[in-house]
């Protein structure tokens, strides 16, 4: 039982059109009453769903209305009991943005009995009021966070319980299949036949599909949350940073005809068909005695191990040779595009042509010219299809984009396939239940019906104060 009252600044501090405070609890009323007075009559008390016009005064309960200072004028929020976010009393106030306004109501708020809120506080009372399911109030982090507007259908739809869903119908099927057991225990005399044994495999089997269908969007949902870490490479002087301004759509990284310009990495955010992209460019890769360009090399070199795709671009107008070579074998094992650069200019590239589509067989290859901005949205759309398998987004697609949902999808496999494992050996009934168990309890930590405390104030952590 949730008995106290919490307050927090729900909007960024600094100057801005409005600034909100935040109150929910059984004593949000009557703490706004104690310090808010209406332009015109109005008794809080018979509101709800009503925004109400006044000022907060800094001492309210004096009738002499000489010693009232005023703090701010004001628009009060009222919001009752169940129908609200935490599905508390709700009282939001909405004041003039800036940080003196929200921080001394705040302040009075607090001295009137509401207690500060601790991060993500908001959220984690509505999911222990159910309001919201883990799953779903996890969700509301991807929400802040999107970049891209399929990022932000992603984390809606699986506000809307898109997710919740599929783990709902995970978990009823596991229930199915646990009662299938239970009842063949509690009647030992009935020997189990083998065609009950049969039944068990199927509905596992059919489990574990559903399972790997979610764990098969992880790596596409992991990108719309965080990004899809991709690095331009190349020896010196191929076009990589012309790239980069192009994809950018702006002069970010400086451009001339000397090689090793780029000394440093450059990492910026983009937007390409609705998929986040962290794009980098990196310093180009050769042998040098230069120390500063020499560290460049180094950093670039990291960057390709922690990239996710690699656009290895190459000049149309040279051979490839060995400092070609030494790239491709970093970025063999990687998953990426050859972006064969500078196709506006004269020149033989048969023969050039015929060598890089030798080398990383597995990788399109894209011609383009990053000056003449030629070749630019093929390479763009590529990139998108590589990620989205050309399927278009929408807030009805579920997708694993946390970690933590990947993570516990994994042991309930685990503890799936021991569960046809214990049935091949023909291994007692009440074994089998308990890896039926654990893969439901392991499935229950993404929406909430098996999670910790531990795991729950974890969770809630990672949310801004005010949400």
């Amino acid at each position: 039982m949730i008995d106290d009252t919490i307050a927090a600044i729900s909007t960024p501090l600094g100057e801005g059109g409005i600034g909100i405070v935040r109150i929910s609890g059984p004593d949000a009323i009557n703490i706004v009453k104690a310090i808010f007075k209406p332009v015109k009559d109005r008794d809080l008390d018979n509101e709800n769903f009503k925004i109400i016009y006044g000022h907060i005064y800094n001492n309210n309960n004096n009738s002499d209305t000489v010693n009232r200072e005023i703090i701010d004028e004001v628009l009060v929020s009222v919001m009752r009991a169940p129908n609200t976010y935490t599905k508390e009393d709700i009282i939001e106030i909405n004041c003039h943005g800036g940080s003196l306004p929200v921080r001394e109501i705040l302040e009075l708020v607090l001295s009137k009995g509401a207690r500060l809120a601790e991060p993500g506080e908001f959220s984690k009372r509505a999911f222990l009021n159910g309001r919201l399911d883990m799953a779903q109030a996890e969700a509301i982090i991807d929400i802040i966070r999107s970049t891209t507007g399929d990022a932000l259908k992603l984390a809606v739809g699986q506000l809307k319980g898109g997710l919740s869903r599929k783990i709902d119908f995970i978990q009823n099927e596991l229930l199915e299949i646990t009662a299938f057991i239970e009842a063949n225990i509690d009647f030992p005399e009935d020997e189990i036949e083998e065609y009950n044994l049969t039944t068990i495999k199927t509905k596992v089997k059919k489990v574990k599909e559903e399972i790997k269908n979610l764990l098969d969007t992880a790596d596409t949902g992991r990108i719309y949350r965080n990004g899809l870490k991709t690095v331009i490479t190349g020896k010196p002087n191929v076009g990589k940073s012309s790239l980069l301004n192009v994809l950018l759509k702006e002069k970010r990284a400086i451009v001339t005809d000397i090689p090793g310009t780029t000394r440093d990495v450059i990492e910026e955010i983009l937007n390409l068909g609705g998929v986040p992209v962290k794009i980098i460019d990196t310093a180009g890769i050769r042998d040098t005695d230069d120390m500063i360009e020499k560290i460049g090399v180094e950093k670039s070199k990291s960057a390709i191990e922690e990239a996710e795709m690699i656009l290895m671009v190459f000049d149309s107008n040279e051979e490839y040779d060995y400092e070609d070579e030494k790239i491709v074998k970093m970025v063999e094992k990687k998953c990426g595009i050859k972006v064969l650069n500078k196709i506006d200019l004269k020149n033989n590239r048969k023969n050039i042509n015929y060598k890089i589509k030798e080398v990383l067989p597995n990788w399109p290859l894209i011609e383009i010219s990053a000056i003449k901005e030629k070749g630019i949205e093929k390479l763009e759309k590529k990139i998108v299809d590589m990620v989205t398998g050309g399927k278009s987004i929408t807030s009805d697609t579920a997708i694993i984009s946390n970690i933590r949902h990947k993570n516990q999808l994994k042991k309930a496999l685990i503890h799936l396939e021991d569960v046809l494992v214990a049935v091949d050996k023909g291994m007692p009934l009440d074994i089998i239940a308990i890896d039926i168990r654990g893969a439901w309890e392991a499935v229950g930590e993404i929406n909430g019906t098996a999670v910790t405390e531990n795991i729950i104030d974890k969770i809630f952590a990672e949310f801004c104060i005010g949400k």
